[in-house]
């Protein structure tokens, strides 16, 4: 049975499993949560939660991403989570059956426990330490004192210094797009990042950190990059880079889609599904999987960031998938 929920550090979550045990382990979490299943059941989960080393990785994926819920706090959310089951409840495979009757537990089962709001604990800590910090499918657009805009992406978080002698907006997290205002003490405009400087030549760009490394896409003006080892690059108009602490990466054409995100829109150009589906889940509380049958479906289109059933119904009438709800908070996309 899953754990009490409580905040989950990133670090936390176990390498997830294969897509086809992951889909099973998270029938079978909807099936134990039912107050009607008996031995039987729970026999069977046994047995298939022993059967391979996978299968217990799935489960323990599964519990993980479910503790990372807050309760249901409002009927609003109450009545979204009661629909999506009665929506989940209709598929008719044995393992899916009890689903429907998880709607009998009301507040004291799983709607007690399910929840919209997905709180990494690192996320809270680095919105509670910063000037402004964006949660989930939250997005943010700043006006700063040299008339300066800066637009925070999902889950992104910055801090504001500016002196006599320089404007430095610290990227402690996440993603941000800036169109420098004109200065009247002209002082030179920086980015600090994880992995180096940037200095804004009047511009407009965006910057998003990952642990991996920092992506810089200049739409206007240009942008210096300094790493951490002191190498230095150019970025223009058109232009975008990748640079970590030691390394800078040959320019490319800037991403539209890097841009596009400040209005609330996703750009698929010839991207595959499974990467069109990662990016956005970066907005939404929640697991959506991808069976590797259809991941790499070529997508194109323009997709609303934060109304993820509206872009799966695009998607399941443009491609030929499915969209299989097992839980409100886990979704997969199936060949149709």
């Amino acid at each position: 049975m899953a754990a009490s929920p409580r905040p989950v550090l990133a670090q936390d979550l176990p390498e997830p499993a294969d897509y086809e045990s992951l889909k099973v382990a998270a029938e079978w979490y909807a099936v134990l949560q039912d107050a009607d299943t008996g031995p039987p059941q729970r026999a069977a989960w046994q047995r298939w939660l022993d059967a391979r080393p996978e299968h217990r990785r799935a489960w323990a994926h599964v519990e993980a991403v479910s503790r990372r819920f807050a309760l249901l706090r409002t009927d609003g959310e109450r009545d979204a989570a009661e629909k999506a089951l009665r929506v989940a409840s209709r598929r008719a495979p044995p393992r899916r059956q009890a689903a429907g009757r998880i709607l009998a537990l009301g507040g004291a089962g799983i709607l007690g426990w399910l929840a919209w709001r997905l709180t990494p604990l690192p996320a809270v800590v680095t919105a509670w330490r910063s000037d402004y910090a964006t949660g989930i499918g939250e997005q943010r657009d700043i006006l700063l004192a040299d008339d300066t805009r800066v637009w925070l992406n999902t889950r992104s978080a910055i801090d504001v210094d500016f002196n006599q002698d320089r404007r430095l907006v610290t990227l402690a997290g996440g993603e941000i797009l800036i169109e420098t205002g004109a200065d009247a003490r002209r002082r030179p405009f920086f980015v600090d990042t994880r992995y180096g400087r940037l200095q804004a030549l009047g511009t407009r760009f965006t910057v998003r950190q990952t642990d991996d490394d920092v992506l810089l896409a200049v739409y206007d003006g240009q942008v210096r990059i300094r790493n951490l080892v002191g190498g230095v690059a150019l970025v223009g108009a058109g232009e975008q880079k990748r640079y970590t602490a030691g390394g800078i990466s040959m320019a490319a054409p800037a991403d539209p889609a890097r841009e596009a995100w400040s209005r609330g829109v996703i750009l698929a150009e010839n991207l595959p599904l499974a990467d069109l589906i990662a990016e956005l889940g970066r907005y939404h509380a929640g697991h959506t999987g991808v069976d590797l049958r259809i991941a790499g479906l070529r997508v194109v289109g323009r997709y609303p960031a934060n109304d993820m059933d509206r872009t799966l119904a695009m998607l399941e009438r443009d491609l030929p998938i499915r969209v299989q709800r097992t839980l409100p908070w886990w979704v997969t996309l199936e060949p149709r």
